[in-house]
């Protein structure tokens, strides 16, 4: 998979497996929590929940699962190879609750949701099994748990959204942050156990998430990426019914904290995405011109089979008003090769689609097929794996030409970068983001800091980076 560069609510690659360590004190008696996350920017932001949560009860989290007296895993259902990296990870785990029986082992999230009590049986050195709306009932679990009994909590909720938790930031950069203000979804795709280990959609109150945007930039942070299924359906009515606020209303409530506050969003679906919030975009400079439209299919009976509610000719009339409300918008996607009974015809819809669109980004995979959705119980997974491939790599190698065209792009310009830190690479360069997401790496230069924005000026790029110099 091309290494995309941007913050978005899909796989990172680059942090899969992450431990999650909150930069607090060391006190003698503090039991020590270690939460590793795989998966999309959701659990990552879900594993900050759990820790402001565990805080509470005296626990400090540690980056060495050695000494550790709670390790839990955030986990990931959307594909298999996600479920396979946590199962070995757990054998890891296993050999050192060998050496410490009061060690407890934790499965959260979305493949906890899936598979709840029979974890317990597949899993024998698990513990605690608890899916993403029951994080608040952890430190009872735990006691549970201490107490000589498995635990299990995995009620799915219409009301949860950790509205009132203040997330701690875990790992962070102190410039850029995500906040959730959706839980859940309503979109049953075909392919998909989101709605099935996230329960249904539920919005967070408006002034919490404004709040929490407040909050952050008092706090140095730059940039906040508003989180959720599908963005674009967030509705939330106060309890007396006097204010409604939908999307487009609450980017345009976040981007004005500050217009030093750079605002993003993930994820937008086709279907519900409205010239309302590209308009408020346009508006805003402070609001990144992004936008992550998955496609996930260019052929519209795939696209029926795959349960999106879209057609090709709907996905591109958003296309062109996005391209018309916002020139210059950066686009990304999420693309799946070989779903069930997919002609080759109609893979070639999906690289024309590529073509229309020429994506700066895009996330592709090969179709796996998950266990309890639709797609599972109703379609038969067809494609040979060898197709399956091949149309994946054609795909990659489509999207590397369009990445690599719309860097290109940049050259001989001057970007506003929000600098992030120092280059992986090099303690001697800078790396931050333009309005697009792509990353930028520059010379650093006395008197100008990470957490600031510098104009640079790009003087070439690779397929997935932009080189420049401070201007």
């Amino acid at each position: 998979m091309i290494d995309l560069q941007v913050p978005d609510k899909t796989h990172d690659e680059a942090r899969q497996g992450e431990a999650l360590i909150l930069d607090t004190p060391v006190k003698a008696d503090a039991r020590k929590l270690y939460i590793e996350s795989y998966g999309c920017a959701m659990n990552f932001a879900d594993s900050e929940i759990v820790a402001s949560i565990l805080s509470e009860t005296g626990f400090e989290t540690t980056g060495d699962y050695h000494q550790a007296d709670v390790i839990f895993i955030n986990t990931c259902s959307i594909r298999e190879n996600a479920e396979t990296r946590v199962r070995n990870r757990l054998s890891q785990f296993g050999v050192e609750k060998r050496r410490n029986p009061k060690l407890i082992v934790g499965v959260l999230g979305c493949m906890a949701e899936r598979l709840k009590s029979k974890f317990l049986e597949e899993e024998r050195l698990v513990d605690v099994v608890v899916g993403p709306d029951a994080y608040r009932d952890l430190p009872n679990l735990i006691e549970q748990v201490e107490s000589g009994h498995k635990a299990v909590n995995v009620l799915l909720s219409r009301e949860e959204t950790y509205a009132d938790i203040s997330p701690v930031r875990l790992n962070s950069n102190g410039i850029t942050a995500f906040i959730s203000i959706t839980r859940g979804c309503n979109n049953m795709c075909s392919f998909c156990v989101v709605p099935f280990t996230r329960g249904r959609e539920r919005s967070r109150d408006a002034h919490s998430i404004v709040e929490e945007a407040k909050g952050l930039f008092e706090a140095g942070y730059r940039e906040v990426t508003l989180l959720g299924q599908n963005v674009d359906s967030y509705t939330w009515t106060s309890e007396d019914g006097t204010e409604t606020v939908n999307f487009a209303q609450l980017l345009a409530q976040t981007a004005l904290v500050s217009p030093d506050l750079r605002v993003r969003f993930s994820t937008s679906h086709p279907k519900d995405i409205t010239d309302e919030v590209l308009y408020t975009i346009a508006k805003y400079d402070n609001i990144c011109n992004y936008i992550h439209l998955p496609v996930q299919s260019g052929n519209t009976r795939v696209l029926e089979l795959m349960n999106r509610t879209y057609t090709r000719e709907w996905y591109i009339n958003r296309i062109d008003a996005i391209r018309n409300i916002i020139p210059g918008c950066a686009i990304s996607t999420d693309i799946i090769a070989g779903f069930c009974t997919e002609t080759e015809e109609e893979h070639q819809e999906t690289l024309s689609m590529m073509d229309y669109v020429q994506y700066d980004f895009a996330y592709n995979f090969t179709y796996s097929e998950r266990p309890g959705t639709l797609a599972a119980r109703k379609l038969e997974d067809d494609i040979p794996e060898e197709v399956k491939k091949r149309r994946l790599a054609e795909i990659l190698a489509k999207q590397q030409a369009h990445s690599l065209m719309r860097l290109q792009e940049w050259v001989g310009k001057t970007v506003r970068v929000l600098i992030e830190g120092t280059s992986k690479k090099s303690d001697l360069d800078y790396c931050g983001r333009g309005d697009s997401g792509a990353m930028a790496i520059f010379p650093a230069i006395e008197g100008v800091k990470p957490g600031e924005y510098a104009n640079v000026f790009i003087e070439k790029c690779t397929s997935a980076t932009l080189i420049g110099r401070i201007v």
